[in-house]
């Protein structure tokens, strides 16, 4: 019985000791109201749990100007079970993203599909965005 309840205090003294995940909601990070239709070139990709975040840089028709947007899609294993495979797409790949702006990060959206412009190819992301 001592020996139970040794590894027991033990055992919760580490995991009081260890961070917790948080996992953001949607609605908290991204407007659903506020769409954005993206097409530019990927500078880069993180294929990472909890969120795969594919960088693309989109050029302003009106300025010229370029700028990077961080584009957050579902899990690795969200998006495999959609089609995607960890190499799908590379630097300097062209994509068409269509999603949900961020709230507080000008330059951030969650994606809903992904199609690549060279094969005209269109995926899903594994958003969490719930239909409104």
């Amino acid at each position: 019985m001592r020996n139970t309840m040794v590894v027991s205090v033990a055992v919760a003294s580490v995991l009081a000791g260890t961070p917790a995940v948080a996992h953001h909601s949607f609605a908290a990070e991204f407007d659903i109201t506020k769409p954005v239709a993206l097409a530019g070139t990927v500078t880069k990709i993180e294929w990472t749990n909890p969120h795969a975040y594919v960088f693309v840089d989109v050029k302003d028709p009106q300025t010229g100007a370029v700028t990077n947007w961080e584009i957050e899609m579902g899990s690795p294993n969200g998006l495999t079970r959609l089609g995607w495979t960890r190499t799908m797409l590379k630097p300097g790949d062209a994509v068409t993203i269509e999603g949900s702006q961020g709230r507080n990060k000008a330059n951030l959206a969650n994606a809903r599909s992904v199609v690549m412009t060279a094969t005209g190819k269109k995926l899903g992301a594994a958003s969490s965005e719930a239909a409104p």
